[in-house]
């Protein structure tokens, strides 16, 4: 039997985290250190593994009740090799060190077990689509496996030239950038959004680091919402979370 099909053989690595394709990670285990990843995203394993829900202490049960954001994780063990994705999304494997990382829980594809995860507040004291007022915090040394819908683009952070991106089409940043949210809009009411451009809410980053920012403004199926009434016209709330795609056509 003969097709191109054969030419997309498994990468032949050493590494602990490697991008099979753009769109596939490769994670391979010894027996001595677990991988947690997002529910259901393995596709296939080679070799000695298991696969077991992690356990969330009461603080953040807590924590994903109150704020909408949080892990929801099985924990991979065992020796051999775990083939990982997430509707065909992109994927991007990160090191973490001793600055972290702020990120939609929403991207997040893997992480190190050996990290440490914390629900945080954004400057904000209104409830937003896409990056609303919490995200979840990133520490530790280790690596990260995030998600984007496309190919992103990697914005750095400088005292003198700081960034801003749209509110729902930022995916993560350094944690040691100072964020401001902002409606850029010429009303005295800050809910209007700035005439007919269909331009909303922002994040401002400030500091040194780095924003990584997706070319979409939607989030995968399982975490979108269809607006209803005011609040989903002004992206905001619980129901204003991305309903502009109606026809579920997903990139």
């Amino acid at each position: 039997m003969q097709s191109p099909l054969f030419s997309h053989t498994e990468q032949q690595t050493q590494d602990r985290y490697a991008i099979q394709n753009p769109q596939l990670l490769r994670v391979s285990l010894t027996g001595q250190d677990d991988v947690l990843a997002r529910k259901g995203a393995m596709v296939a394993y080679q070799g000695l593994m298991d696969f077991d829900g992690e356990y969330q202490s009461q603080g953040q049960r807590s924590a994903r009740a109150r704020t909408g954001e949080g892990l929801d994780l099985m924990r991979v063990s065992g020796q051999g090799t775990v083939y990982l994705a997430n509707l065909a999304q992109y994927i991007h494997v990160v090191d973490v060190d001793g600055d972290g990382m702020t990120v939609d829980s929403s991207y997040v594809l893997a992480l190190d077990s050996s990290l440490h995860t914390e629900v945080i507040a954004v400057d904000s004291q209104y409830g937003i689509s896409g990056s609303g007022k919490y995200q979840l915090n990133i520490s530790g040394t280790g690596k990260v496996a995030l998600m984007t819908s496309g190919q992103p683009l990697m914005m750095q952070v400088t005292p003198d030239k700081y960034v801003n991106a749209d509110a729902d089409a930022i995916v993560a940043w350094s944690s040691s950038l100072r964020v401001q949210m902002q409606a850029q809009t010429h009303s005295a009411g800050v809910f209007r959004r700035r005439g007919n451009t269909g331009e909303g809410w922002e994040l401002s980053f400030l500091g040194q680091g780095f924003a990584l920012v997706q070319p979409s403004e939607v989030m995968p199926p399982q975490n979108a919402q269809i607006g209803q009434g005011a609040a989903a016209q002004f992206g905001m709330g619980q129901q204003g979370a991305h309903g502009q795609n109606q026809n579920n056509a997903w990139n």
